[in-house]
C-alpha cells in the first residue's frame, strides 16, 4: 500500500533494454524515450563523457570514429549486460532523463530481458537498475512483452506465438492462459546480420566496412526472400590490400546471400519451438499464426521465409520495434494484477 502511495510521486517506467536501442514507456504516456544503447567513455576507464551525458544518439555518433582517448561501447552483447558499470551509466541517464531533475522518490520500473538469460544474468539487471535509481525492479520476458505490445491475446485460452527478432537475440514462444507454453532464445539476431554483411564484404570484396555501414547495408537492400526488383549499393569502406579508402558496387542478391546463414538459424529455431508444442496449441496456430516483432520484423521477405518453413499464416506486428516497451508499459499499468508472476528484486 505504501509502495502504491510513493507511485504518485514518481515518475514509473517500462524498459526495453535491447542490445542496440533503448525504449522507455511512462505510464498513460507511451514510449517517451528512444535511443541507441551506447556510452562514450574516456579510454582505460568507466567515466562517462560529458559530465555522465554521452549517451545514446550522441555517443553512437561516436561509434567506429572515436580518436585513441576516447571509447563508444555499447554495454549489452546478446540482449545481456556485458559491461555491468557502463549499463548502470547508461540506465542512470535514461532514468534521469524520463524522470527529470528533483525528483527525490525512484521510480518503479519494468524491464524485458531475454527469456534464456540466467539467473546471474537476471541479478546484474536488477543490481543494475537500482544502483541507476529505481526504487523498486521488476522483470519480465521480452516474448511476453513483445506479445502484449501487439496485442495479442495471451490470456485467453487460445494459443498466440511470437517471434521477436531484437539485437542480440531471437525470442520465440508460443503463450496461452497468461503464461509461456513453451519458448527458445537464441543468440541470433539483427547484430549477426550485420556482421554476416561485413565478413561477406571483406571475403567477397576485399573491402573492410564498419558496424553502423552493415546495418544501412542491410536497411536499404538487405531482404530474407527474392526482390520483386533487385538492386544495387555503392558500399564505402577500406581496401584490405592497399588500405586506402576505396568503394564497390554490390547487388541486393549478394546482400541476401550473406544473411542466409543467421536467417536459418532463425528459421531453425521457430521449427524447433513448433516442434516441443503441445497438439492442441499447434491446433490453434493452425489458424492463429505466427507474429513477427522486432527491429528483424522489418527486414523484407522474414515473414515470407518462415511462412515457407512452417506453412503457417505470418503477419508482422503493426508496430513490431515497439512491442516490447509496449508491453512492459501495460505491465505497469497492470502491475498489482501481475506482480506475482514478475521476478523482482524482492525475490532471493
Amino acid at each position: 500500500m505504501f509502495d502504491k502511495l510513493l507511485s504518485w510521486f514518481s515518475v514509473d517506467m517500462g524498459i526495453d533494454l535491447g542490445t542496440c536501442n533503448t525504449l522507455v514507456c511512462v505510464r498513460g504516456e507511451g514510449i517517451v524515450l528512444d535511443e541507441p544503447s551506447v556510452v562514450a567513455v574516456k579510454r582505460g576507464t568507466n567515466r562517462v563523457l560529458n559530465n555522465g551525458n554521452a549517451v545514446g544518439f550522441s555517443a553512437k555518433e561516436m561509434l567506429g570514429k572515436t580518436p585513441g582517448s576516447i571509447t563508444a561501447i555499447r554495454p549489452l552483447k546478446d540482449g545481456v549486460i556485458s559491461d555491468f558499470e557502463i549499463t548502470e551509466a547508461m540506465l542512470s541517464y535514461f532514468i534521469r532523463k524520463v524522470s527529470g531533475k528533483g525528483r527525490v522518490i525512484g521510480p518503479r520500473v519494468v524491464i524485458a530481458v531475454p527469456s534464456g538469460i540466467t539467473a546471474v544474468e537476471k541479478r546484474a539487471v536488477l543490481d543494475s537498475a537500482e544502483r541507476a535509481g529505481a526504487r523498486r525492479v521488476y522483470l519480465v520476458e521480452e516474448p511476453m512483452a513483445a506479445g502484449i505490445g501487439a496485442g495479442l491475446p495471451i490470456a485467453e485460452p487460445t494459443a498466440s506465438m511470437i517471434v521477436d527478432i531484437g539485437g542480440g537475440t531471437t525470442e520465440v514462444a508460443i503463450m496461452s492462459l497468461g503464461d509461456i507454453a513453451t519458448c527458445e532464445s537464441i543468440r541470433v539476431a539483427g547484430d549477426d546480420l550485420d556482421e554476416s554483411i561485413i565478413s561477406y564484404m571483406k571475403k567477397n570484396h576485399g573491402l573492410t566496412i564498419g558496424e553502423q555501414t552493415a546495418e544501412r547495408i542491410k536497411i536499404e537492400v538487405g531482404s530474407a526472400s527474392p526482390l520483386e526488383k533487385e538492386t544495387t549499393i555503392e558500399v564505402r569502406g577500406r581496401d584490405n590490400i592497399t588500405g586506402m579508402p576505396d568503394k564497390k558496387v554490390v547487388k541486393s542478391e549478394e546482400i541476401r546471400e550473406a544473411m542466409s546463414e543467421p536467417i536459418e538459424a532463425i528459421i531453425e529455431v521457430v521449427k524447433r519451438t513448433l516442434e516441443r508444442a503441445e497438439p492442441e496449441l499447434s491446433a490453434d496456430l493452425v489458424e492463429n499464426g505466427i507474429w513477427i516483432a522486432g527491429g528483424g520484423a522489418l527486414l523484407r521477405g522474414i515473414d515470407v521465409v518462415i511462412s515457407e518453413a512452417t506453412g503457417l499464416d505470418v503477419s508482422i506486428a503493426d508496430e513490431p520495434l515497439t512491442c516490447v516497451a509496449q508491453g512492459t508499459s501495460i505491465y505497469l499499468e497492470n502491475l498489482e494484477l501481475w506482480k506475482e508472476v514478475l521476478e523482482s528484486d524482492m525475490d532471493g
